[in-house]
């Protein structure tokens, strides 16, 4: 059968839910930098962590649009062992990731439904929800792209009713609040905010996983990321801009407040739908991210690094071996309760970033024929360059957070103890590869 192929848009909304989910996640840049300072770190860090890395995707996903995406970028310029490590962290942050949405999911129906968080319930919800992105998920990437379009407009609707009372009624405190109410300095002021901020617009290279289910991905791509980069700092500052215009306090801002602003500025009414949109935001996210991470493991099955039973397919295109076994294993880690880890989140996938400019500038030496379709400006050079601002808020991100905990153990030394087991399951994955290949043989 012929697959339906995503288009345009519905890849756009895809990757809109995979980097951002929405305006949710800001609420801490607000509360530690203020109004105009969180606006201006919305506005230029995209400029340096952002552009260069939907840049670099753009070149390398329109060259060589293959199923895997960065994982077959990363392996045919530093070679299988280099490739494989680059699926691994990303299959490891990807863990931390999926565990924190469902949590976030049932925070907004708590304040619905507040048994939600009562007991064994909010760990059941949330395995409801990861299997309802597998079922959707086994509709294939057509059905993911175009739901992401319906759920990308549910998502934002609250947040444009809420522009538009913002900017045609009075004030909802005095118009010298804002000003005067200090600016909270317990989560680490600017650079807590940055920091933030870069979680909020990380993730532009998961697109690049379903290449082969994209239409004509040479044009496509580097379209969609700058279609998604606009999208997303839009849908960031309106909202933030318009709250300021009420004067609401920044120390009124924490996270999930974004209902609670709401409500102060529309109505109870306003603030339902605003936890509705949040739990949309977090199916959105879920939904978008098992299309793209469930690739990774057909990819490195072709290559013989993976049970070849995780190839196979349903008639739509979807590999719902793979699905599946990505959608139990999120399910267990539920039990772990995971929250958001900034750490393990910026060294899991930083490293993985890392790797992905690398392999920009490594394959502009090794290959300069290669058919770019779309390049980064400025040859050898420009690819450079493009790594440069990324890999430096980077390296800021883990100063910063070095000491952040995960029970009794930090988080950097998990998250190098999993870079560490990559090794080893590299070792072990190439021996059994190689045994396969000598049975195959005889």
């Amino acid at each position: 059968m012929r697959r339906r192929k995503l288009t345009l848009l519905p890849l756009v909304a895809a990757t809109y839910f995979m980097v951002s989910g929405g305006p949710y996640g800001l609420e801490e840049l607000v509360q530690d930098c203020g109004y105009r300072t969180a606006l201006l770190i919305i506005i230029l860090i995209p400029l340096i962590w952002s552009l260069p890395t939907g840049l670099m995707v753009g070149e390398l996903a329109a060259a060589m649009p293959a199923e895997g995406g960065f994982y077959v970028w990363v392996r045919r310029a530093l070679g299988p062992f280099w490739g494989f490590q680059e699926a691994w962290l990303s299959l490891m942050a990807s863990v931390f990731d999926m565990a924190a949405y469902p949590v976030l999911f049932v925070l907004y129906l708590g304040r619905l439904w507040p048994a939600a968080n009562q007991g064994y319930n909010g760990m059941l919800i949330g395995a409801v929800v990861v299997a309802a992105c597998v079922l959707w998920n086994l509709g294939g990437a057509k059905a993911v792209g175009t739901g992401s379009v319906m759920l990308g407009i549910l998502l934002l609707s609250p947040f444009v009713a809420m522009v538009i009372y913002a900017l045609v009624r009075h004030p909802a405190f005095g118009a010298s609040a804002a000003s005067s109410a200090p600016v909270s300095t317990e989560h680490g002021g600017l650079l807590a905010g940055i920091i933030v901020a870069m979680w909020n617009y990380m993730g532009w290279d998961n697109a690049s996983t379903v290449a082969t289910e994209v239409e004509n991905p040479q044009r496509t791509y580097p379209r969609t990321m700058i279609a998604a980069l606009v999208a997303i700092v839009l849908s960031y500052a309106i909202p933030v801009a318009a709250v300021w215009r009420t004067h609401v306090p920044p120390a009124d801002w924490s996270t999930g407040s974004w209902a609670d602003i709401a409500a102060l500025i529309a109505g109870p009414w306003l603030g339902v739908a605003m936890a509705v949109a949040g739990m949309i935001s977090s199916l959105g996210i879920i939904n978008s991210l098992t299309m793209s991470y469930s690739r990774l493991p057909i990819a490195m099955a072709e290559d013989g690094y993976a049970p070849r039973v995780l190839l196979r397919r349903l008639s739509n295109g979807a590999p719902w071996v793979a699905i599946l076994a990505c959608g139990l294993a999120w399910t267990a880690a539920l039990g772990l309760s995971f929250d958001r880890l900034l750490m393990l989140d910026i060294l899991l996938y930083g490293a993985s970033l890392v790797l992905e400019f690398i392999s920009l500038a490594v394959l502009r030496v090794r290959e300069p024929d290669m058919v770019r379709p779309f390049a980064v400006p400025g040859r050898l050079a420009g690819a450079v360059l493009a790594g440069v601002g990324p890999t430096a808020l980077l390296i800021v991100a883990l100063i910063r957070n070095r000491n952040e905990q995960m029970g009794h153990i930090s988080a950097l030394t998990l998250g190098l103890g999993l870079m560490a087991a990559g090794v080893a399951v590299w070792f072990f994955a190439a021996w059994s590869r190689r045994r396969h290949s000598t049975t195959s043989g005889l």
